[in-house]
């Protein structure tokens, strides 16, 4: 086995693709992972050759990270700490380092120093305990069972997270090396930068046609990829104009020049913020020397150069977006990042595929050119430049969910924590992104104001930017209604809102005059039932309280789909979308309408119904008897009125003399059944009931509430 002395690593080696996961010869793959492995091990511990000395790893490039010495063992650890929740091994290696270099990655807020005191190891006491896992991940590959293809619940996947995780950690630990003092890193042969540098291009828009993006895998895709990955999405995109280049340094600097660091008005709060504490007046790469030509150096990961013009300018997402507020001002045009969407619009317009395993990508991608960026003009994709490769772009997104999203069981927290409006997505890989990273489907997100190998392109269009995490409705009640109406049966027990709603369409089919008519949603909530009954009739009319569940229903309306966040347990949340079109209901949706408004007090235009459901609702009015006592005259002659209830009177909704039923009346029990019968008696008969309808609540995942609804249907005479 190499060790880092005898290692031979250079740049002319094509660094190896993230494997194909089936075919039918599983010895032939298993060394084709064991060499996967090793590279990526091998390349990883080359970079730290870099630093210059011990102490290197011991200060922290920036305040916000850990120092280097615990990236240096972190991907160690991850492989055992992984293979163990796997169980592809049993034991540990170095329990106390396995602890220490676990969690802390994630850059924290600029504003949220951390000064907590780590007894960190020594170089070589990591050195020596990466030469144990190599063993141990070694003898795991060769040893181990396994079948084709690798799946997602595979345990063997553990051993390609391992590796793509190394890729990441490959790239943020250059980045920190780059932020590092200059006389702590020192250049090395197998990561030497371009040499190619001239004027920056005069930056053009290109107009990119509409259509259509569809986003997300399949679990059976037999190429690792990362949870956020999985899923559903798709959009329709409007025409928008690209800039052909990524915005260079060139170009960068007309914005520098012209003060945009000091004019706070193309800041928003928090970029302003940022720019206040960071005190920046320039991009962090850039290095003040008035003996070059210029004024200005670039700090490269172990080096300053000359400033090379025609480079791509590296931001965070606060600059790239100050500067197309600039842009836009200086046009007349708006001009801003693109989406997600639209940057998915762009690789598929120019018709880009990801980086062959038998040949050199035509970007700057996957380590096979340099260890830097290059010239924006030196690699065209189409009539653009760098769709892919040279730096990162930030978009305008932050990261959020796709339609069945599922976090994997042995890493829960890769991609959820960063579900927080402060995370964008970056998309295109840079010169440093291996494996996964380099897959136009992959979908890395960084807090706004952390450093990247990352730049941008900007685009041209009247379109507004949606932010799809604006749309999970976060509110507790709200969400838990949502996933009553619209989420999985639980138990066994059927979706409530459905069941009512057929049980009232089936009435209506029996006893009511028209097949088809006008139908009442009362208390409507989320709008399930309202969805359901439009399946039967002409027209529903959905009607609530509560402004925030009639939103809901607004926006199935709108948008055929919901989106809302579920406590799983403790802090830990899930994310999840309903369809009105997986449902069944998107068909008849056109026959709802969603209103606002007070069932004990609606106005007189809510009238000539052929049925009215009030599901759940009397129990929780604060005068029941007000809204059977006008609710006859909403009917026309013969039409139905269907009430359920667990008939759970509480004084918090309705006062104890309002009630209409669950107490002693004359000495003897009086029941809601009872009060129902004096109150409809007049204007209806009990045509069918009372029948139990059993309903679940969802409160986390492993707490559910259980209720039993009465069932009456009531015809008007």
């Amino acid at each position: 086995m190499n060790s880092p002395s005898d290692r031979t690593l250079t740049q002319s080696a094509q660094f190896h693709r993230t494997p194909f996961l089936a075919g039918g010869d599983v010895e032939s793959k298993r060394a084709e992972l064991l060499q996967y492995f090793h590279a990526s091990f091998d390349r990883y511990e080359s970079l730290f050759e870099v630093l210059s000395c011990d102490e290197a790893y011991y200060k922290k490039p920036i305040a916000l990270r850990h120092p280097l010495i615990f990236y240096f063992g972190h991907t160690a650890t991850f492989f055992i700490n992984k293979f163990l929740l796997a169980g592809l091994i049993n034991k540990r290696v170095d329990p106390r380092l396995e602890s220490m270099c676990a969690v802390g990655v994630d850059e924290m807020s600029w504003d949220d120093l951390n000064d907590a005191h780590y007894d960190w190891p020594t170089v070589a006491e990591v050195r020596e305990y990466r030469r144990k896992v190599r063993q141990v991940v070694d003898q795991v590959i060769r040893n181990t069972p396994f079948t084709l293809p690798i799946g997602w619940n595979d345990p063997f996947w553990a051993v390609l997270m391992g590796i793509e995780h190394e890729h990441i950690h490959l790239e943020t630990s250059s980045v920190l090396m780059r932020q590092h003092a200059l006389h702590f890193v020192k250049p090395h042969p197998a990561w030497q930068p371009c040499r190619e540098n001239g004027a920056a291009p005069i930056n053009t828009l290109l107009e990119i046609p509409a259509g259509h993006v569809m986003l997300g895998r399949n679990l059976t895709d037999p190429v690792y990829g990362w949870d956020n990955e999985y899923g559903k999405h798709q959009a329709d995109v409007p025409s928008f104009k690209a800039s052909r280049f990524l915005v260079s340094n060139g170009e960068f600097r007309e914005f520098v020049d012209a003060g945009g660091y000091t004019l706070d008005r193309y800041w928003d709060e928090e970029s302003a913020d940022w720019k206040r504490f960071a005190q920046a007046t320039h991009p962090t790469f850039w290095v003040p020397d008035a003996s070059v030509q210029g004024g200005w150096k670039l700090r490269l990961m172990a080096e300053e150069v000359p400033m090379p013009w025609n480079w791509p300018v590296e931001t965070n997402y606060h600059e790239s977006n100050a500067f197309c507020r600039w842009k836009a001002e200086q046009t007349g045009q708006p001009v801003r990042l693109p989406t997600e969407d639209e940057w998915n619009r762009i690789y598929d317009h120019v018709q880009l595929s990801d980086v062959p395993h038998d040949k050199k990508a035509a970007a700057n991608l996957h380590l096979d050119h340099w260890a830097s960026s290059c010239p924006v003009n030196q690699f065209a994709h189409g009539e653009l430049f760098d769709v892919v490769g040279n730096v990162w772009q930030w978009c305008e997104t932050p990261t959020y969910p796709f339609d069945g999203f599922n976090v994997h069981p042995i890493y829960d927290d890769f991609t959820s924590p960063t579900f927080d409006n402060r995370h964008n997505l970056i998309k295109g890989g840079s010169w440093i992104s291996c494996g996964n990273e380099s897959r136009h489907v992959s979908r890395y997100a960084f807090r706004r104001h952390f450093f990247q190998h990352a730049g941008f392109r900007y685009i041209e269009t009247e379109t507004p930017a949606i932010n799809p995490l604006s749309t999970y409705e976060t509110d507790a009640m709200v969400s838990q209604y949502a996933e009553f109406h619209y989420g999985d049966s639980a138990f066994g027990v059927p979706n409530f809102p459905k069941a009512i709603a057929d049980l009232a369409i089936a009435a209506h089919a029996r006893h009511g005059n028209r097949m088809q008519g006008r139908a009442l949603d009362l208390g409507c909530a989320t709008g399930r039932s309202s969805f359901e009954l439009a399946k039967a009739f002409d027209k529903v009319i959905g009607i609530d309280f509560s402004a925030l569940f009639i939103q809901v229903g607004a926006r199935l309306l709108d948008t055929g789909t919901v989106r809302y966040t579920l406590p799983d347990e403790g802090e830990l949340l899930n994310y999840y979308e309903r369809r009105l079109d997986t449902l069944g209901l998107a068909d008849t949706a056109n026959r709802v309408e969603f209103w606002q408004g007070d069932a004990c007090n609606l106005k007189d235009a809510f009238s000539g119904f052929d049925l009215i459901l009030a599901a759940n609702l009397i129990d929780r009015l604060y005068s029941p008897r007000r809204f059977l006592d006008t609710v006859a005259a909403r009917l026309n002659p013969g039409g139905l009125l269907v009430l359920s209830s667990p008939y759970t009177w509480l004084e918090e909704y309705t006062k104890r003399s309002e009630w209409i039923g669950g107490f002693k009346k004359d000495g003897e029990s009086y029941s809601t059944l009872d009060g129902l019968k004096e109150i409809l008696g007049e204007h209806f008969t009990l045509v069918e009931g009372p029948q139990a309808v059993p309903f679940v609540i969802r409160e986390t995942r492993r707490k559910h509430q259980y209720t039993v609804s009465e069932a009456t249907v009531w015809k008007r005479k």
